[in-house]
């Protein structure tokens, strides 16, 4: 074994040159290449102990420290995830649905149980973001919450895709994606609330939201709605669908629209919470009681529903199930393991929006 003073020797002379030590200079006092120095310091089984041990000693006596940065870069393995929120419409600056907020926690528990980082990235949808993850190596995978448009974000997704990307989303499976999906029943949860609300004999159901390829969550929504009107032998008009994104500005819009067309409703269904929540402003700005007049349901059961007044009848989304199985998925591909999208149920929480009496 290289005597002590010989190893503070060598160090005084290398700080003097060139300043902290390095792995080149372990393999030079231990006799070893710095390859092997490099195997040892992630304890690899192909050093053996003794040279281990050797090389341990040297690296404690030089206050050596591994460059992470570096390892990782030859590694291509950062130990982190990337966690992208989306631009959403909302009335303060945040941009960010407070549907995808409620997820943040159980994703990082689920990180921090596997062993991995997480990186927390804002996305303007404008921006070139794909490529920016693509070449920066920030992270070993993607999570992606809320990417607007469909349509629009798919050429991007398949960039990702092409470009060996490894990344899972929330949304809803569709034929021939790119990538992994996980969501929710749309379909089951529109078709549940909409039989609710005809249960409670809500007859004219309008539906605020998207019901295009473009935002296909909300599409399946209004399926659902449509299917429960079928089976109860009832009409759905295309004049009691508006088109709304997911913010309260934007249902408010929508319902004040429904209203201008002059069309008879007692039941409105916005195709999430928020948009919902706009609608009750517009209801009530009309001199509409919810539920006596009108009954009000959403969708994702976000912490503002069960506050409104009435509280808000939604369709509620297992928000923690939901952010495991977005890691679980993105950590199966990341091991090479074959992964499938999935679809999780919802159940509904029913209030005082829709419940007269």
């Amino acid at each position: 074994m290289i005597a002590r003073t010989a190893i503070q020797a060598w160090c005084s002379v290398q700080h003097s040159i060139k300043g902290k030590a390095t792995s080149l200079d372990i393999a030079h006092l231990a006799g070893v290449s710095q390859p092997t120095v490099s195997r040892a310091l992630r304890g690899s089984p192909m050093v053996n102990e003794d040279t281990r041990r050797r090389i341990l000693a040297i690296a404690e006596q030089l206050h050596y420290k591994v460059d992470k940065n570096a390892s990782n870069l030859r590694t291509q393995h950062t130990g982190t995830l990337a966690l992208l929120f989306f631009e959403d419409p909302t009335p303060d600056e945040s941009a960010i649905n407070p549907f995808f907020l409620s997820m943040l926690g159980s994703i990082t528990r689920a990180c921090a149980l596997h062993g991995y980082d997480l990186l927390i990235s804002f996305q303007n949808l404008s921006t070139d973001w794909q490529a920016d993850y693509a070449d920066s190596k920030k992270a070993d995978g993607l999570i992606l919450l809320g990417y607007g448009d469909y349509l629009q974000s798919r050429v991007r997704l398949e960039k990702l895709q092409q470009q060996g990307i490894r990344f899972v989303r929330w949304g809803a499976a569709l034929p021939g994606q790119p990538g992994v999906s996980i969501g929710c029943d749309n379909f089951q949860g529109g078709h549940d609330m909409a039989a609710h609300l005809i249960a409670q004999g809500r007859r004219r159901i309008a539906f605020l939201g998207h019901a295009s390829a473009h935002y296909p969550e909300f599409q399946e929504r209004h399926r659902g709605v449509c299917a429960a009107l079928d089976a109860a032998g009832l009409q759905h008009e295309a004049a009691l669908q508006v088109d709304a994104e997911t913010s309260e500005q934007s249902g408010y819009d929508a319902a004040r629209t429904l209203l201008a067309r002059g069309v008879a409703f007692d039941a409105v269904f916005g195709a999430s919470d928020l948009i919902a929540i706009g609608a009750m402003k517009a209801l009530r700005e009309a001199g509409l009681r919810i539920p006596e007049q009108v009954a009000v349901a959403g969708f994702d059961d976000i912490p503002l529903a069960g506050f409104v007044t009435p509280a808000l009848s939604t369709v509620q989304q297992d928000t923690r199930q939901a952010g495991m199985l977005l890691v679980d998925a993105l950590l199966q591909q990341l091991h090479g393991q074959p992964v499938d999208s999935q679809t999780i149920p919802v159940t509904l929480a029913l209030r005082g929006s829709t419940h007269c009496g």
